[in-house]
């Protein structure tokens, strides 16, 4: 099952193992079922402290669980945790034998503080690259908390399963058999909605904190660089972020970050958080930056106002809250998402397998998805405003070979159709002669673009353009002094991850000049 190259990680990886525990298989005649029995061979026969039984009675097949002296850890398999929940699977042989979690000393006791009776379950898909963080956080708390468990089921595996419970958008998480959440969340916001009164015991913590020289708000890759930057200077400096890593934790393959010909979203994100903790920076998630009081005199004290409650204080600020995802705003578009209305091809293309899907955009994240989600679905149908795509030339050669791909060109989406449930169809105008068309569709994937961050900015004094972004000079400051922006917020052009570092690192060294000069 493992080829030569992984069975030389994982034992490497599994040398920290140093407390014995059993795979519990429950495995059926199927060809999955063979293969999992492959691949549980394999993991028990690099670690004498793992040992496999196939006597598992579990009620989904093929699954496993992990047991530790006889009882079990609360840790359940279904389906085959690969692709993307290798990871996961590691770090839950690592837990259950004894390795350390990398969580902090307030995390773990937390954790183990929760009330019992949580039983968790997420649906996952193995090219899904927002799922594992899901995966690997309600394992931990398994782990720790013999009142938790969790099972991380294949959604593409039990393809019942997820369309009996309407499963349209990965991770899909229940608990306690009822809709939990969807899509991508931390150890720290999942114990954030079930632990009560933890937001609040952070709010008060932040209010009490002194000022700091420099604070970022969003921890993106401009955020994270403007904060090594800045405690390379030796200055006061914190990171407030509703997600460490921004949108780069929802992209999936990059090849054009200079010197590293090939990452994905959430490694980068990862190693990003692993550089600024290298500094002594104030790292503060989960926090919604609503409001902007800037100083009352040059040289004095911002004011930034977050959604928990909480209040941060600091003489310069570097405003780096990112972009999101463009929206239609046609109706249907809100009643339907994650329930046929999709943004992440990667994430959710798997679900729509064998089923007929549009993809809304011709630019190059559009047609990407649409040469993704071909090789899953049954026919993609790519809808362009414009006369012409406006993707790269190699990639519209690629898209024009596919088979099952139809292009509808000068088109504009009026409207999202369903049933009340799920997603049924989508009406489109043709520009041209102004007729209205209906398509009938189980999956609409949008792809239209990005959109500021700046919401929270609208009543405040710092200038924006017409779309939005934030105007910054040549030092990366804004129309008020001490507060500067960096990344895709601002009207810098080319939204990229490699001119977000740089820009967060100009912004970083134009407040600390400002200091100075203070």
């Amino acid at each position: 099952m493992l080829d030569d190259n992984l069975k030389s990680q994982l034992n490497a990886y599994l040398q920290k193992v140093t407390r014995p525990f059993e795979i519990v298989a429950t495995l059926d005649d199927g060809d999955k079922s063979r293969e999992m029995h492959g691949l549980l061979k394999d993991v028990a026969g690099l670690s004498e402290q793992i040992s496999l039984r196939l006597d598992g009675d579990d009620a989904r097949a093929p699954s496993f669980a992990l047991h530790r002296e006889g009882e079990s850890t609360g840790i359940v398999f279904a389906g085959i945790p690969m692709g993307h929940e290798f990871t996961s699977l590691v770090l839950a042989l690592l837990h259950v034998g004894g390795h350390p979690p990398k969580a902090s000393e307030e995390t773990v006791e937390q954790i183990k503080a929760l009330p019992g009776g949580l039983h968790f379950e997420t649906y996952f898909s193995q090219s899904c690259q927002n799922c594992p963080d899901v995966v690997q956080a309600l394992n931990l708390m398994a782990v720790l908390n013999p009142g938790i468990s969790h099972v991380a089921i294949d959604g593409a595996m039990f393809k019942d399963e997820v369309d009996a419970r309407e499963v349209m958008s990965v991770p899909g998480i229940f608990l306690n058999g009822e809709p939990f959440d969807q899509g991508r969340m931390s150890l720290e916001q999942i114990l954030a909605k079930v632990d009560t009164g933890a937001e609040e015991r952070e709010a008060e913590r932040l209010n009490e904190m002194p000022a700091f020289d420099l604070l970022t708000v969003g921890g993106g890759p401009a955020g994270a660089s403007a904060a090594i930057y800045a405690a390379r200077k030796g200055i006061r400096t914190g990171v407030a972020s509703e997600r460490f890593g921004g949108q780069v934790l929802d992209t999936m393959g990059i090849e054009n970050l200079i010197s590293v010909p090939y990452t994905e979203g959430p490694k980068l994100a990862a190693a990003l958080e692993e550089h600024v903790k290298q500094y002594d920076v104030e790292i503060m998630d989960l926090q919604r930056a609503t409001e902007l009081v800037p100083a009352s005199q040059p040289g004095g004290e911002h004011e930034v106002r977050f959604a928990s409650g909480a209040s941060l204080k600091s003489k310069t600020l570097v405003l780096s809250t990112g972009a999101r995802w463009r929206e239609m705003n046609v109706p249907g578009e809100a009643e339907y998402r994650n329930k046929g209305v999709a943004y992440c091809p990667h994430c959710d293309g798997p679900l729509f397998k064998g089923k007929r899907v549009a993809v809304i955009g011709g630019g190059n994240s559009g047609v990407e998805a649409a040469i993704d989600l071909a090789g899953v679905v049954k026919e993609v149908i790519l809808i362009e405003f414009m006369d012409e795509l406006r993707a790269d030339e190699v990639l519209q050669k690629k898209l024009a070979s596919l088979p099952n791909v139809e292009i509808i060109k000068g088109a504009r989406t009026t409207q999202v159709n369903g049933d009340g449930a799920r997603v049924s169809g989508l009406t489109y105008e043709e520009r041209a002669s102004g007729e209205l068309r209906d398509i009938e569709l189980e999956g609409v994937f949008v792809q239209i673009g990005l959109v500021p961050n700046t919401e929270w900015l609208q009543h405040s004094p710092i200038e924006l353009s017409s779309h939005g972004e934030i105007i910054t000079d040549e030092r990366g400051m804004t129309s008020v002094p001490g507060i500067f922006a960096a990344g895709d917020v601002t009207t810098v052009p080319y939204k990229q991850i490699v001119i977000s570092l740089g820009e967060g690192s100009r912004a970083a060294l134009g407040a600390f000049d400002y200091l100075i000069r203070q």
